[in-house]
């Protein structure tokens, strides 16, 4: 039996976002590893001196490798029946960038604003294009995650596209 949810429009818009979403997370990869900005008064900072920054990285780095080989492997129609594969790792990845995303958007809150309870004073005012290429980061990071959340959804519509819906009784139960 051949399979409803795997036409011409939704593999051409799974194997774009797929590509899409690569250069999307180098992006945000690149912008982080080389960031760094040296101010007389404070020192240098760069991006491995914040842990949230690095977990930027690996995620990136992860979303980036998953995205180029889902999209070779999509490629293969013998694979596309494997639709809990892609359902499974699209949700991990989605996940995964939303928390790398979370962190990133925390750093970049206490550089902007500080904390008074606990005497963090802003750093941006010191360390404005390491906050402004973070900020880029940030918003590659966040379109790399609609990427993934949009095939999120297409890859479960192809997993549980192969299930009939529930029967429902024409007596109803009180």
């Amino acid at each position: 039996m051949a399979e409803p949810n795997n036409s011409s429009p939704i593999k051409l818009v799974d194997f774009s976002l797929r590509l899409c979403s690569v250069p999307l997370s180098i992006a945000a990869l690149w912008l982080t590893v080389t960031n760094r900005q040296d101010n007389p008064d404070y020192g240098n900072l760069e991006f491995h001196n914040l842990s949230g920054l690095k977990y930027l990285v690996c995620i990136s780095a992860i979303a980036a490798t998953y995205a180029f080989l889902a999209a070779v492997v999509s490629c293969f129609r013998w694979f596309l029946v494997k639709a809990w594969v892609f359902f499974v790792s699209d949700q991990i990845v989605a996940y995964l960038m939303v928390t790398s995303g979370a962190a990133v958007g925390e750093i970049l809150y206490l550089a902007y604003n500080g904390d008074r309870e606990v005497s963090w004073s802003e750093a941006c005012s010191s360390y404005g294009k390491f906050c402004n290429n973070m900020k880029m980061a940030l918003i590659f990071q966040a379109l790399g995650f609609a990427c993934f959340f949009i095939l999120a959804i297409i890859s479960a519509f192809r997993a549980f596209s192969v299930f009939h819906p529930p029967l429902i009784s024409s007596q109803q139960t009180n």
